[in-house]
C-alpha cells in the first residue's frame, strides 16, 4: 500500500519549522538574557562611576564615620584606609576589582557598621520583599474583579471605572500611608502605630503601596479589555450561545491581561524603591529605612549594594515575565 505523497511531503516540512521554531525561540531567550546581563552590567558601572566621582575623599569620609569625627585627616591616617579599600588604584583598576568582587558575590563592607554589605542585605531583605510581593497580589486581587465588574458595562459604569482607577493611580503613597496611620492605627487602634514584621504590623502598609499600584494596572487592563471586546471572537463565543459573563471572563480577561503583566514587571522595581517611604513612615524595618540612613551617613559601599541588588531582581522578574506572557496567552508560543 502505498503512501500518499501530501504526507510524505508535509512530515520533514513539519519536522522543519518545528525545529526552527524551537530555534527561534532559544535564540529570543538568549537576547533576552543577553540585554539582562548589559542592563546589570551598565548598572553595575554606572554605580561605581558616580560614586568615584562624588566630591569629598572616599577615605577621609570612611574614616570620619568609623571615628565618629568630622575632621580633616592627615596623609598618614589616610594612607593604611586608601591602600586596604584600593582608593589609591587607577579607576580602571578599581573597576576590575570592583566587578570581579560582584561575580563573587561581595557587595562590599558597609563603612559605618563595618560588616560585609551582602550580610546587612540579607538581615534586611525579607521585610521588603514581603511587603513588595504582597502590595502587587493585593493590588492584582483588587483589579481583576473590578475590571470585570466595571470594564465593558456601559458608558457610564466604564466611566465610573476609569475615574476610580485615576484617582488611585495619582494618590500619592506617603499621604495614603501618614492617612491609613492617623485612622486605623491612632484613632480607631485596629493596628499598631510602629510597624514590625507580623501581619497586623504589615497589613496598613501592604494597602498604602497596593492602592496607587491597583490604578496603574486597572488602566492598562482597562483600556486592553475595551480592545478586545471589540475582537471577532468575541462575536463568535456570543454567537454559539456564550454568556456575557463568560465571554469576559474567559476569553476578553486573559487577552487583555499582557500589558498589566508587563506592568507587574516594573511594578516590582518600583515597589522595592517605594517601600523607602512607607517604611519610613510606618517605622518598619526592611531595606528602606537601611538605605535612607546610609545615604545619610554617605555609606556608599552600602548605598550600592542595595543599588545593585534591586537592578538584579528586576532584571530577574522582568524574565521571568517574559515566561508568563505563552501561558497567559497560548497565541504568543511561537513568539516568545
Amino acid at each position: 500500500m502505498t503512501v500518499p505523497s501530501s504526507i510524505t511531503d508535509s512530515e520533514p516540512g513539519t519536522r522543519v519549522s518545528r525545529r526552527q521554531r524551537e530555534a527561534a525561540v532559544w535564540r529570543m531567550l538568549l537576547l533576552r538574557l543577553a540585554s539582562a546581563l548589559f542592563v546589570l552590567w551598565g548598572t553595575v558601572t554606572v554605580t561605581f562611576l558616580v560614586l568615584a566621582i562624588l566630591p569629598g575623599d572616599r577615605a577621609t569620609i570612611l574614616l570620619n564615620i568609623t571615628s565618629g569625627q568630622a575632621i580633616e585627616r592627615t596623609l598618614e591616617e589616610l594612607a593604611p584606609i586608601n591602600e586596604r579599600y584600593g582608593f589609591d588604584r587607577p579607576i580602571v583598576s578599581q573597576y576590575v576589582h570592583y566587578v570581579s568582587g560582584l561575580l563573587h558575590g561581595d557587595l562590599g563592607t558597609s563603612y559605618e557598621l563595618q560588616r560585609p554589605v551582602i550580610n546587612v542585605i540579607s538581615e534586611q531583605i525579607a521585610p521588603t520583599f514581603t511587603l513588595a510581593f504582597s502590595a502587587l497580589v493585593l493590588a492584582w486581587l483588587f483589579t481583576v474583579p473590578w475590571t470585570l465588574l466595571t470594564a465593558g458595562n456601559g458608558r457610564r459604569v466604564g466611566a465610573f471605572g476609569a475615574a476610580a482607577e485615576t484617582i488611585m493611580a495619582g494618590l500619592p503613597q506617603y499621604w495614603i500611608g501618614i492617612l491609613l496611620l492617623i485612622v486605623f492605627a491612632i484613632q480607631l487602634g485596629w493596628f499598631p502605630v510602629i510597624g514590625g514584621t507580623g501581619f497586623a504590623d504589615t497589613v496598613l502598609p501592604t494597602v498604602t503601596l497596593a492602592i496607587p499600584l491597583a490604578g496603574f494596572i486597572g488602566q492598562s487592563i482597562r483600556s486592553e479589555f475595551d480592545r478586545t471586546m471589540q475582537e471577532p471572537f468575541v462575536l463568535s463565543a456570543r454567537a454559539r450561545g456564550m454568556s456575557s459573563g463568560g465571554v469576559r471572563a474567559r476569553h476578553v480577561l486573559r487577552h487583555a491581561l499582557i500589558p498589566a503583566i508587563t506592568l507587574s514587571g516594573w511594578a516590582i522595581g518600583h515597589l522595592l524603591s517605594g517601600t523607602v517611604l512607607v517604611e519610613t513612615v510606618f517605622a518598619r524595618p526592611g531595606l528602606g529605612s537601611v538605605l535612607v540612613n546610609a545615604v545619610s551617613n554617605k555609606d556608599f559601599a552600602l548605598v550600592s549594594g542595595i543599588v545593585i541588588l534591586n537592578a538584579f531582581f528586576y532584571v530577574v522578574i522582568n524574565l521571568i515575565v517574559d515566561l508568563i506572557y505563552p501561558i497567559v496567552d497560548p497565541r504568543l508560543r511561537g513568539t516568545i
